[in-house]
């Protein structure tokens, strides 16, 4: 049954239930107080030297401004508009109060992206990793019986590493759509220093017109022969380096600090690619070092990681740490190169942050060379995976074995997860910024929103740490979450552990 109840509403009498206060236990005003503001203001404060000049946003400003973006997957301008909108986006960024206006332009975004380096956010994490270390151990101080099994050993935890590719957004490569597009901007560069040009100088024949109607003339072919393609190649190599040639000639007069920083860049970038591309025509190569697959973007570089989705990747590579669900970037690089020699640096970092080695490594097959099973086993470190040697002729050492084997892939599920998480849920499966550093910063964004995410989920799972099966501890375990939650703030989560304590 419908009950029409229509009436027209107004915007006057439009009910607010906070009453003009922001509710505390909202999610954003719990992300914002768990960020370690005092650290990022440290090191933001640094990068503005000089006393002069308007004053810059405040680092709560960019950096709030950053993780919103990234959390609710917004472009730079609908971010600005959600923050207009939204009082308790306008609190993670540190405004005093609602206003109505916007607290900056959405082209600040970018400026955002510049000033935070991947080296600031790796600084912050470690310290919100440090915290999260410091609360667990005040919960064991606090704890009337001994330590839970396993602390104070020589060896603690469990450390997962493995590497993905962060795809940026560029089309597809390839080597008769890169020629022609160095060749349109050759064009370019020719138009702009003739206009600076001497009176008397004759401007360079192009040919754009029959280079363009070659280029459409192959491309839109469905299917094309290696000879034709070889033929197409040689002519937009041919257009480009008279181009090349003529803009050489013009220099003479015209000099090349005229143009634009960026143009001058990109003069330089299909200078580079021409040479690439007419080595690897004149040699019948298809690879060649340092190859350009991006005019706009001439840091990324082709990985082929064999996926079965994807065989070659374009963008950066990078290898993380997984230890108790916090993600550690320890790696990032433009180039490919072998993750399975940085696995003795991955453990000695982990040394360094807990002040202990881990009981197990749990690492895919290329990390498993001789080098570093012998490394983990002078250390007494068992590193995931099938032993060497000849199996045991005990078939109980053999079930056992591969039980074990099957537990470790278990384990190393959780970096995969990771994975799959800030590539789906978030933006690391395409990397929309367009500079190095940019992209950097927004690989250690995804990942800053993803640990800030695990820190605020496990706040009610603190009970495991100092879980214990007598009846009389639950008691003060539940007495000790209670006062703790009530000075946190915390008394939604109460339920949950009044459930989970009388559980156990």
């Amino acid at each position: 049954m419908y009950q029409p109840k229509f009436h027209q509403l107004t915007f006057e009498t439009f009910y607010l239930p906070f009453g003009g206060k922001l509710d505390r236990n909202n999610r954003w005003i719990k992300l914002a107080d768990s960020i370690p503001w005092h650290l990022a203001e440290e090191r933001y404060s640094k990068k503005f030297p000089s006393k002069r000049g308007a004053p810059a946003l405040t680092v709560r400003m960019a950096l709030g401004a950053l993780i919103i973006k990234e959390k609710l997957g917004l472009t730079d301008v609908e971010t600005v508009e959600q923050i207009k909108e939204n009082p308790y986006l306008q609190y993670v960024i540190g405004l005093d109060g609602y206003q109505y206006e916007a607290p900056f332009d959405a082209s600040s975004m970018t400026h955002f992206r510049k000033r935070l380096k991947h080296a600031d956010l790796a600084a912050l994490q470690d310290e919100l990793l440090q915290m999260q270390q410091a609360k667990k151990q005040t919960v064991r101080t606090n704890n009337d019986d001994d330590d839970e099994p396993g602390t104070g050993s020589a060896k603690q935890g469990k450390l997962i590493v493995d590497a993905t590719c962060a795809p940026v957004d560029i089309a597809y490569p390839t080597d008769l759509g890169l020629l022609n597009d160095a060749r349109e901007k050759s064009e370019i560069l020719i138009d702009k220093l003739y206009a600076h040009a001497p009176a008397g100088i004759t401007k360079p024949r192009t040919y754009r017109q029959k280079a363009r109607r070659d280029f459409l003339g192959l491309s839109m072919k469905r299917n094309r022969s290696k000879c034709s393609l070889q033929r197409g190649l040689r002519k937009q190599l041919q257009y480009l380096g008279r181009n090349l040639k003529s803009i050489a000639a013009l220099s003479e007069s015209v000099s090349l600090t005229l143009l634009e920083p960026r143009w001058y860049r990109t003069f330089l970038v299909i200078s580079e690619l021409y040479r690439q591309q007419h080595e690897m025509y004149q040699t019948g190569r298809k690879s060649i070092s340092d190859r350009l697959v991006s005019i706009s973007q001439p840091h990324v570089r082709p990985l082929v990681q064999g996926k079965a989705a994807a065989r070659t990747e374009f963008g950066m590579k990078l290898s993380i740490s997984v230890v108790a669900g916090w993600s550690t970037i320890e790696r990032m690089s433009w180039n490919n190169y072998n993750k399975g020699g940085d696995l003795v640096r991955d453990i000695e970092r982990y040394r360094n942050r807990y002040g202990y080695y881990p009981e197990s490594v749990h690492a895919d097959k290329i990390y498993r060379t001789l080098a570093n099973r012998m490394w983990c086993k002078k250390y007494g470190i068992r590193l995931s995976g099938v032993p060497l040697g000849r199996p045991s002729k005990d078939p109980e050492k053999n079930r056992a074995r591969r039980r074990q084997i099957r537990e470790d892939e278990g384990i190393r599920n959780a970096i995969e997860g990771k994975f799959g998480q800030a590539k789906r849920r978030y933006s690391l499966n395409r990397v929309m910024a367009r500079l190095a550093e940019s992209s950097q910063t927004v690989v250690s964004i995804v990942f800053l929103v993803m640990n800030l995410e695990h820190l605020l989920s496990v706040s009610f799972l603190r009970i495991y740490l100092v879980l214990k099966h007598s009846q009389e501890a639950n008691v003060r375990l539940l007495v000790r979450l209670v006062r703790q939650y009530q000075q946190e703030g915390k008394m939604e989560l109460m339920p949950t552990a009044v459930t989970y304590c009388m559980a156990v």
